[in-house]
């Protein structure tokens, strides 16, 4: 329990027990008041020889009555009859007779004239006692001047005197007298003390009840037990051992079960305290106890705890190791407070700070060590906070971890601490480090401020982190790395200056049901060859990607909203993977998912939706698959692809983009399969500056432009899809392209069905064409592609049945459709290439005029729009328009930032 006990410096003091003296013995009991004789005795008639043989019988002046009376000085004159219960006192205006007795006449001759005023009125015998009529104030002021041995005996009087005795207010003072506490302490088992309100609990007097649960601690005071000794007098009425150090007390408790010590205000220095045994040491001061009760060492650890404390209690006070750092003493190993194998005291409400550069404020190590730590305070240390080490254990919970020079948190070597609703926060480095097979259950801590990571994971650690808030961190929320794990479950990851997840160097955590937002960078960032499981997050409004994936990395990320990012979604580059599946990204202020430079994720199932820009954009050789996934209602494409990225692009539904639904340009290639490509502001595919993408059973449909258009020498393989009810051509290939069309359906769109124009060429084989508006395959001047066994049939040829019956074109297209044609100029007119006039318009409005005919292409009438100074005479009311487009509007490609 102790180290060989030393002297102590005052005598030793046990107090004995008093001596009744005759009277029933009075304690302390166990109901809180003082027990009553058990003997009983029969009240008489209330003779005064009845009365004098009760005890603590006092008398009392009689109250006056009427008519004034002559009375004997001091006493009454005795009664005609010694049994009756009151006594009658009368004046009279002659001696007495001669039968009065001498005692008769002395009593006369004591006649005062006051008394001759009086009568004594005793018909109640108990109207003579004192005690039932001295005010109540003056008695509880009596007895707050009482020890606790005498305050009981007073209580065993009468019924009042045991109602005053058992008063609050006195028992308050003699509680803060004795424990100088400020709050009554409850000790509901031996080894669990509280404080609680007065106020608060149901108790008749909680201040006695918790006088009574200290009465048999054993006080150090240093310097009271000198005094107690030279003043035994004064202290009869109690019966409390002092001591003036720890170490005597402990001495003084060895082999007791669950001994209590209660150390005083002051500062307890250089003691060797080794508890070795079930003992409870609690700090006693007025205010906040940890303030006043000092204990501190400078050259061994201030408390260490060894096997057979396994019950042991630490409490309410402030434990210290400031280790000289100019001695050449070594210290690496010492602590405030060491825990070693087999051991679980209870450390409560403490305040720890070690100011030595190595070690830690307290150190548990060893199987079995598994103590109970809450309500602490592990401040300001030079080095580590808490340490937990080769296999220990232990629960620490509602602790102030703060301002350590190293971690917060130390948990290795396969230690698995329960740590519950601690608050780590302004560390100098990072909160909680768990490394070398670490382990540890953290639940609803807040981690915040600190100079590095919140929480860090290394060399296979492996801890469950829930429930807990973790942001602020001046690096990163939690930072994974080296083969490390763990899981993160249901916490808020927020407001971190990088990442608020780090994932690196072959690590594997488990990252689910987290929010993660705010992030001065990332959401979760994973790279060198990074794995995990990240999923059914919300992710949301990081300053860059929710999540990046780099460098060889290959996790899972499943069922996450990542969404309102500032950035992108989903960022994967520089030959990242991945799995993404089931995730819901949307309403980013970039694209939805990066692929670039040699990644090669899956993304499958996901819904990518709402975006800013593009829902998924593969450049700089960007693969993968995206397959089964719904991407819709961006402002730009659905999907794009660029710069040699060859994506394998499966059973997409894509819908809802402003600038198409699938982009592929500047050399992109990719297959694209079962896929359904609809509603889409413009083409449902754009291909163009030399890609060379596979389409193949595609439904393009339901387009606000075109089908598939091909353009600036866009390349393509496009077989067996089915594209229809498109509002321009189902397909329109033009500049220089040259793409092949093998065994499509192409029909029921709203202009034709191919249009090939601009010196482009196509390879068309096999192809079903039909009942599209305005014509199967159109080909405009000096076009002249190769075709082979296609058919084209049941269109409805609208142009030509325009021209016959003399309409103008523009009445057949309006402003939104580009039917090919002659294409006129008018010279008188004065028109430019830019203007197109129809063969009906230039035959009827512009007759007489000098006019040519420019080429057959696409193009829509300008005479009909009213464009043009003359006014059409075939159109009607016109429809202003500002320009004629040959094409469709060219793509908008995405911007996008490149940012890391």
């Amino acid at each position: 329990m102790s180290s060989p006990s030393r002297n102590s410096s005052g005598p030793t003091l046990r107090r004995s027990r008093r001596l009744s003296k005759g009277k029933a013995n009075s304690s302390l009991s166990a109901s809180g008041t003082a027990q009553q004789p058990t003997t009983s005795r029969t009240r008489t008639s209330g003779t005064p020889q009845d009365r004098s043989s009760r005890p603590y019988s006092l008398r009392k002046k009689a109250s006056p009555i009427s008519p004034p009376t002559e009375t004997i000085s001091g006493v009454p004159a005795a009664s005609s009859s010694s049994t009756t219960s009151s006594i009658h006192v009368t004046s009279t205006s002659s001696t007495s007779s001669s039968s009065s007795s001498s005692s008769s006449k002395v009593k006369r001759a004591r006649l005062t004239h006051h008394q001759t005023t009086q009568s004594v009125n005793l018909s109640n015998p108990e109207d003579n006692f004192l005690q039932y009529h001295v005010p109540s104030e003056i008695l509880l002021k009596i007895f707050s001047y009482l020890l606790e041995k005498d305050l009981c005996n007073a209580a065993c009087v009468c019924k009042r005197f045991n109602s005053l005795a058992g008063d609050p207010t006195v028992w308050k003072k003699m509680y803060q007298s004795v424990y100088e506490m400020s709050l009554p302490l409850l000790r509901p088992s031996p080894t669990r003390f509280k404080f609680v309100q007065p106020d608060k609990v149901d108790s008749p007097n909680i201040w006695k009840d918790s006088f009574k649960t200290l009465y048999n601690a054993v006080h150090v005071k240093p310097g009271f037990a000198r005094r107690v000794y030279d003043n035994m007098d004064m202290y009869k009425g109690r019966d409390i051992q002092y001591y003036d150090t720890i170490e005597e007390a402990l001495s003084s408790v060895e082999g007791n079960d669950y001994p209590l010590i209660l150390l005083h205000a002051g500062v307890y220095s250089g003691e060797w305290l080794y508890i070795d045994t079930p003992v409870c040491i609690l700090g006693a001061a007025p205010g906040h106890i940890p303030d006043s009760v000092i204990v501190e060492n400078f050259k061994e650890s201030t408390f260490v705890f060894f096997e057979g404390c396994e019950d042991a209690y630490l409490g309410h006070i402030s434990i210290r190791f400031n280790p000289d750092h100019q001695s050449n003493t070594p210290h690496h190993k010492h602590s405030c407070v060491e825990v070693g194998s087999c051991c679980s005291p209870i450390i409560d409400s403490c305040n720890i700070r070690s100011r030595s550069q190595v070690g830690a404020a307290v150190s548990v190590s060893g199987k079995n060590a598994a103590p109970t730590v809450k309500n602490c305070v592990i401040s300001d240390c030079e080095n580590v906070g808490l340490f937990i080490n080769d296999h220990a254990q232990g629960h620490y919970m509602d602790c102030e971890i703060s301002g350590n020079a190293l971690a917060g948190i130390w948990v290795k070597n396969h230690a698995n601490p329960l740590i519950r609703r601690c608050h780590i926060h302004h560390g100098r480095d990072v909160g909680v480090f768990t490394f070398d097979n670490g382990m540890g259950h953290f639940d609803r801590c807040d981690i915040h401020h600190n100079r590095i990571a919140g929480f860090e994971v290394k060399a296979g650690a492996n801890p469950t982190v829930v429930h807990c808030e973790i942001h602020h961190g001046q690096t990163g929320g939690i930072y994974v790395h080296e083969n490390g794990r763990g899981e993160f479950l249901e916490n808020k990851i927020h407001s971190n200056t990088f990442a608020g997840v780090w994932v690196t160097s072959n690590s594997d955590p488990t990252i689910r049901g987290n929010e993660i937002f705010n992030g001065h960078q990332g959401g979760v960032y994973i790279f060198g060859e990074g794995r995990g499981l990240i999923e059914n997050n919300d992710i949301h409004s990081n300053a860059l990607a929710g999540i990046q994936i780099r460098t060889n990395s290959n996790p899972i990320i499943r069922g996450n909203r990542i969404h309102d990012g500032q950035h992108g979604g989903i960022y994967v580059h520089e030959k990242g993977k991945g799995l993404i599946i089931e995730n819901e990204v949307y309403s980013n202020t970039l694209a939805g998912v990066w692929v670039t430079t040699g990644s090669c994720p899956e993304l499958r199932r996901n819904r990518i939706h709402s975006g800013k820009q593009v829902g998924v954009y593969f450049y700089d050789n960007g693969h993968g698959t995206l397959e089964d996934n719904d991407i819709f209602n961006h402002m730009y494409s659905g999907v794009q692809i660029r710069t040699g990225s060859d994506p394998i692009i499966r059973r997409n539904k894509i819908w809802g983009g402003q600038n198409g639904g699938i982009l592929v340009y500047n050399g992109g290639l990719g297959v694209l399969e079962y896929n359904e490509i609809f509603d889409n502001a413009m083409a449902g595919v754009w291909i163009k500056t030399d890609s060379n993408p596979h389409l193949r059973y595609n439904k393009i449909h339901d387009g606000r432009d075109g089908g598939i258009c091909i353009f600036n020498g866009g390349r393509g393989l496009l077989e067996e899809n089915e594209i229809f009810r498109n509002t321009q051509a189902g397909v329109l290939i033009s500049s220089q392209s040259h793409p092949k069309l093998k065994r499509n359906k192409i029909y029921d769109g709203l202009a034709a069905g191919i249009e090939i124009t601009n010196n482009a060429t196509a390879y068309l084989e096999g192809n079903h064409v039909f009942n599209n508006k305005f014509a199967g395959i159109c080909l405009a001047t000096g076009v002249n592609p190769e075709m082979k066994d296609n058919k084209v049939y049941g269109n409805k040829n609208a142009i030509e049945k325009a021209v016959k019956s003399g309409r103008c074109l523009y009445k057949i297209s309006s402003y939104t459709s580009y039917p090919m044609h002659d294409f006129y100029r008018c010279k008188t007119c004065n028109t430019t290439d830019r203007n197109a006039i129809c063969v009906n318009c230039i035959k009827r409005c512009h007759a007489g005029h000098d006019w040519e005919f420019v080429t057959h292409d696409r193009f829509f009438c300008d005479c009909g729009a009213g464009t043009l100074s003359l006014q059409c005479q075939l159109a009607g009311e016109p429809t202003k328009d500002t320009d004629t487009l040959y094409d469709s509007a060219a793509p908008i490609e995405s911007h996008t930032l490149m940012v890391n």
